[in-house]
């Protein structure tokens, strides 16, 4: 039971490691607590290199939700950029208005919602993709939070006035450094993000998704999406990249074969005391099916011997065969008869 019970646990434990092990691709995952792969890459909308080219199914424009009761509408994409054209956007540099995955308009402007990120997440049950670094907030909240992180630096500055002169010093420096970072804009400021959730829809066809609307913190910093598409349903199915299908039928194909002359030799050699060859499990079958393909193979090369064209060599002559050599004894007996006759004249 041993013997048995080691190669089925190395048989289950095999495919697991090899799909840890197997790098993934972007837009792809495996979920923890099983050996299901989602791969979202079907959903996420690429531009068309030569418009002429594109079939009737492809989409021309990214993936749109409204947003209800917010009085605008919402364009995003899934683990790439939108292929929508933007010139400007609120807070964003020039040179990354091309990666925005997520983006409104409002009164004229162009809010980022986050920049583009191919790394899905597994939290708990739900399949999610998270955008972030895209336009400032803006929100009264973040106002408030300003003034009151103002006010704290006005009170700190009527304590120094205070201390001695070392000590103020050292103050001013330390401000002079804090309102450095304030200017630059990236350690007090809030930025819009989006986290989209993702659902199994098996009724919608390939490379489709339904994406709505789900809502958004107070302060309009988050901004919360639902999508459904069959390519969230997962599968059994190995990528294409890393050890694929036949690759783990052939190393547990190997382990089966080492366990199993590893166990049958320990158990000739141990409990039937055998020796040499006679050590290997089942000997006796495997040199009779040893004899029999030796057999075949004789069989085999003497018939193909026998279709082989012949070396033309010397020819037997007329009379040299069986025939000739029964009329030569005619002759040497008629030849004997001649000379008793001629004798006994």
């Amino acid at each position: 039971m041993r013997l048995i019970s080691l190669p089925l646990a190395v048989l289950f434990l095999v495919p697991g490691l090899a799909a840890d092990s197997r790098p993934l691709s972007p837009c792809t995952i495996y979920r923890p607590d099983s050996n299901f792969y989602y791969d979202l890459s079907p959903i996420a909308v690429q531009p068309w290199k030569d418009p002429k080219k594109g079939g009737k199914d492809d989409r021309t424009q990214s993936w749109h939700a409204k947003g209800y009761d917010l009085g605008t509408n919402f364009t995003l994409n899934f683990c790439a950029p939108v292929i929508e054209t933007i010139k400007e956007a609120e807070g964003i540099e020039e040179g990354l208005l091309k990666n925005i995955s997520a983006f409104y308009e409002w009164k004229g402007k162009t809010y980022s919602l986050g920049q583009a990120s191919t790394e899905l997440v597994y939290r708990g049950r739900e399949l999610s993709l998270n955008y972030t670094n895209g336009s400032p907030c803006n929100s009264p909240l973040t106002h408030d939070r300003r003034n009151l992180k103002h006010n704290d630096d006005d009170d700190d500055e009527d304590d120094d006035d205070d201390d001695d002169d070392k000590k103020k010093g050292d103050d001013d420096d330390e401000k002079k450094s804090h309102k450095g970072k304030s200017s630059k804009g990236h350690d007090d400021v809030r930025r819009k993000s989006t986290l989209i959730s993702f659902a199994c829809d098996p009724n919608l066809p390939e490379g489709k998704a339904h994406v709505s609307f789900v809502g958004t913190s107070p302060d309009q910093c988050a901004y919360f999406f639902r999508a459904k598409t069959m390519s969230a349903c997962g599968g059994v199915t190995d990528p294409p990249t890393g050890l694929g299908a036949g690759g783990v039928f052939g190393v547990i194909l190997v382990i089966f074969l080492a366990v199993y002359l590893l166990g049958g030799i320990a158990y000739q050699r141990t409990v039937m005391h055998q020796r040499g060859w006679r050590q290997l499990p089942n000997y006796t079958v495997w040199a009779t099916i040893g004899s029999l393909l030796r057999d075949i193979l004789i069989i085999l090369t003497s018939s193909c011997s026998r279709l082989m064209p012949r070396r033309q060599g010397y020819n037997q002559l007329p009379g040299s065969g069986r025939g000739g050599r029964g009329s030569r004894a005619d002759d040497e007996n008629r030849l004997i008869d001649q000379l008793d006759e001629e004798w006994d004249d």
